[in-house]
């Protein structure tokens, strides 16, 4: 049987549509032929480039590709016919948008405030000191956050510990290299872009006043096991046949599992005392830090991050003004007018807005599907392996034995829950000891 031409044809898509909106292509590792077939003639019509979605989504079910290689496809294809009418000036509203880019449903969602208020009073228990609970962990903060002139030797510091501990549970190839730099007032607190080969150029923001725990999982998420170690491994190795696995779209459904795996990442490689792990590692560089509190405080944060969310659907679906969403984020994220402006400059962000969704429902998914495993470090390798889409995770999870998870509430998937916490991971010898990309909390 002849290989199907659908995943050829889907890439060839991608890379044309990537001329009217630059961007849609984050990274493309495969063929410069292909590329260069997609980059002759004339600029694309965008409604051509509808038409050729569509085409290709009715071609994808008569393909004989495998059950997992047609969820993937099936998925970016959604997303890509999305990007494609609005470059033919179609209007589509957030809420549409997010379910075809990120394979998210949004529709209806409110505001958890049953789930804010059990985070309020697990922080209120957990913070020492009197006064008002903004007021403690505001201090808690600054006693965490990492001086501006340690955060270069804390950076190098974690990414040797993390390499070290991702080379160990998944191994890397010789020649990978990260080029870090620190840069200064982006609404994001880390970017990676890869360079080709096993390259990547990672962006810190350095002025991003982010805590010892926060720093480290942002280094985990965009380095080791996070994004650099999924493009060495999932593109550092040619597939033929497979030219799916050699380019990024974003924002697709496969970049929401991309950064659901990058943010669970440093509990996954450090283990379930991760935050003592941090402290430890941190300790060499001068940087003090109550690891174990950490670990606990940032356990109850991730469970106020649907708030981001919730002040994205204000601005952008039900038309509410920029002081509302900064009331919602000061009050539920327990933060003052000037931090809850700088979290806005991500959620009002023409090309990040939506992205907010892919941290918050990215994270909570792929936590509730390592859980319905029996051990985060082999099945966090699957992520490694090859791009997966969340209708792969939702069908996993669905697959569990009865009992085994908790699944997020239907209306919202794939989450409306954190998720349970990772099960102990053994295999990382008995150390007991995340978000990033995005602005944290």
């Amino acid at each position: 049987m002849l290989p199907s031409l659908v995943p050829r044809d889907y890439v060839l898509l991608a890379l044309r549509l990537d001329r009217l909106v630059p961007g849609v292509v984050d990274t493309w590792t495969g063929d410069q032929a292909l590329r260069r077939h997609a980059l002759d003639g004339p600029t694309p019509d965008p409604v051509d480039l509808v038409r050729t979605a569509t085409r290709l989504s009715h071609r994808l079910h008569d393909a004989g590709l495998d059950v997992t290689r047609t969820r993937l496809l099936d998925a970016q294809l959604a997303a890509l016919h999305c990007h494609a009418r609005r470059a033919a000036g179609e209007h589509i509203g957030f809420v549409d948008h997010v379910r075809a880019t990120l394979d998210v449903d949004l529709d209806g969602v409110e505001p958890a405030e049953d789930r804010y208020r059990d985070a309020h009073t697990r922080l209120d228990t957990l913070l020492p000191g009197h006064g008002d609970l903004a007021g403690r962990l505001a201090a808690f903060r600054r006693r965490e956050t990492v001086p501006a002139d340690r955060i270069g030797a804390a950076v190098d510091t974690l990414l040797a510990a993390l390499r070290d501990r991702t080379r160990t549970t998944y191994g890397l190839p010789d020649d990978e290299y990260v080029d870090l730099e620190l840069v200064h007032d982006q609404p994001w607190t880390g970017l990676t872009r890869h360079l080709g080969g096993l390259r990547s150029h990672v962006r810190i923001t350095a002025d991003a006043g982010l805590r010892a725990t926060q720093l480290a999982a942002l280094v985990a998420h965009e380095t080791y096991p996070g994004h650099h170690t999924e493009h060495c491994l999932v593109r550092g190795i040619r597939r033929p046949g497979e030219p799916e696995r050699d380019i990024v779209v974003t924002p697709s459904p496969h970049s929401l599992v991309t950064e659901g795996a990058a943010d669970t990442g440093l509990e996954v490689v450090a283990g379930p005392g991760w935050g003592i792990w941090v402290a430890d590692v941190l300790a060499d560089t001068g940087i003090r830090s109550d690891g174990q509190l950490s670990q606990a405080v940032e356990a109850a944060l991730r469970d106020l991050a649907p708030v981001r969310q919730d002040a994205a659907l204000m601005l952008h679906d039900r038309g509410r003004p920029l002081d509302d969403a900064a009331a919602h984020l000061r009050r539920w994220l327990l933060v003052d007018d000037t931090r809850a402006h700088t979290l806005l400059r991500f959620v009002v962000d023409p090309r990040w807005r939506g992205y907010t969704t892919a941290y918050v429902e990215g994270e909570a998914l792929v936590r509730t599907w390592l859980a319905a495993g029996t051990g985060p470090v082999a099945r966090y390798r699957r992520l490694l392996d090859a791009p997966t889409v969340p209708a792969q995770l939702r069908a996993d999870i669905a697959a569990a034995p009865q009992g085994a998870v908790t699944v997020a509430p239907a209306g919202r998937p794939p989450s409306g829950t954190s998720g349970p916490s990772l099960p102990e991971n053994r295999a990382i010898s008995g150390e007991q000891r995340a978000t990033s990309g995005s602005p944290n909390c």
